[in-house]
């Protein structure tokens, strides 16, 4: 297997499997976001272990230890520090959920198949992605080439709201690792209360008059990463090695089905998972990203890059023609992908170009009936934002065989404010 380290999607500059800490673009000015590092592999079947904890299972595919083991740090010693981090990180299987099939009328042969990370480490996927940004960290430390001192660490931090916030602070507070995490005004009171119990520091971000379009607390994210915080971030575009890590939830994905649905809100989910299917499935499934009706901008993306001149495929180079912040997201059930802009876009259309795939927008009143669905009739304690991927599918399904294969992807674990 190849491991090239990393190349950038939008300009071609190759970061060798070596460099450290390259969370950006090195031919990227310190304004120009329009950038974004993609892990390199070669295509064919993944290599993996049976060990349950996927970041040691997939240890020959990672590019945080390809990086790690060109600086010295043996399999022995990657494992150990994993192992102590106490994290608790599992493989999660994907199985078909006979009641949800039966429901929405497949047949024996065909169904839903469903991935569930809700039980997973912090109750969602985002910690998949934050921890090869974090064992990247710590292995610079181990290693001597991190440019501070473990009793005076750079802090991290994120602009989250949700799932993403309770990932960080839980990774942050096994490294005992100082995290500011940036939120909006209304952010739920759980995730307040927990972000609390973890350690982190929360700075509530209102726009100023003075904003630029897009998200406040992602300007002000930024504004602390330019102070010298390190970018803990589940956006490619502000730290690729979250990219890294992603990766894993579509390597254990099986072989053999049609479609598969993944909610998108800054794309860095789809964009992995998407990648890892297209690398090392023979037959990969025709991979939709779901929306909502109200915050669709790589739907807008899609059909921009669709007409351009070279099509799909030179639309890293067409970046300000297709992808810009949505001007006026409208509020939705599920609030956790109403990113106004898909950063890690580019390895999401492409996904849906190789696997004949498409994006799939969803009325408001569907998010509701797939939440309802799952939790009122199938008592499973999924986020909105975590069942949007079978929104999707409910509004594909009168297009689909009664004999399709069928893959969701609960994403998020149902918090409720009190």
């Amino acid at each position: 297997m190849t491991h090239d380290g990393w190349r950038c999607a939008t300009c071609g500059t190759v970061v060798p499997v070596d460099a450290v800490m390259t969370w950006r673009c090195p031919a990227a000015g310190p304004d120009d976001t329009h950038h974004v590092l993609v892990p390199q592999r070669s295509p064919g079947p993944v290599a993996m272990t049976e060990h349950d904890d996927p970041f040691v299972a997939f240890d020959a595919e990672l590019v945080w230890s390809r990086c790690a083991e060109a600086h010295g740090m043996s399999l022995g010693r990657r494992t150990e520090l994993i192992g102590r981090l106490g994290l608790g990180f599992r493989r999660t299987p994907c199985e078909r959920h006979d009641a949800l099939s039966d429901r929405l009328g497949f047949s024996a042969r065909g169904g839903v198949w469903v991935k569930d990370e809700t039980a997973q480490v912090a109750g969602s996927h985002k910690a998949r992605h934050l921890m090869t940004v974090l064992l990247h960290l710590l292995m610079c430390e181990e290693v001597g080439v991190a440019p501070w001192r473990r009793n005076d660490r750079p802090r991290l931090a994120i602009s989250s709201c949700g799932n993403a916030a309770i990932a960080a602070a839980t990774l942050a507070a096994a490294a005992h690792w100082p995290l500011d995490v940036m939120v909006p005004p209304g952010a739920g009171s759980a995730v307040l209360s927990r972000l609390g119990e973890l350690g982190a520091t929360v700075h509530v971000c209102p726009r100023r008059a003075d904003d630029p379009p897009g998200d406040p607390c992602l300007h002000r994210f930024r504004e602390a990463v330019g102070g010298g915080a390190v970018p803990f971030s589940v956006q490619g575009t502000e730290n690729a090695w979250c990219l890294d890590g992603g990766r894993t939830l579509g390597w254990e994905l099986p072989e053999g089905f049609d479609h598969l649905f993944l909610q998108v809100g800054g794309g860095a989910f789809a964009a992995s998972v998407g990648a890892a299917v297209v690398g090392s499935h023979a037959r990969p499934p025709h991979i939709h990203a779901v929306q909502t009706e109200g915050c669709a901008p790589l739907a807008r993306a899609w059909e921009l890059a669709k007409a351009l001149p070279g099509g799909v495929a030179s639309a890293a180079s067409h970046w300000e023609d297709c992808m810009w912040p949505w001007e006026s997201p409208s509020p939705s059930l599920a609030d956790g992908i109403l990113d106004d802009e898909t950063y890690d876009w580019i390895q999401v259309i492409e996904a849906m170009a190789a696997t004949g795939g498409s994006p799939v927008v969803v009325p408001e009143h569907m998010v509701g009936e797939a939440h309802h669905l799952i939790v009122d009739e199938l008592g499973l304690a999924v986020s909105p934002t975590g069942s949007a991927g079978l929104a999707g599918l409910l509004a594909k399904r009168p297009f689909l065989d009664d004999d399709a294969r069928v893959i969701v992807v609960h994403s998020g674990v149902l918090r409720r404010d009190g």
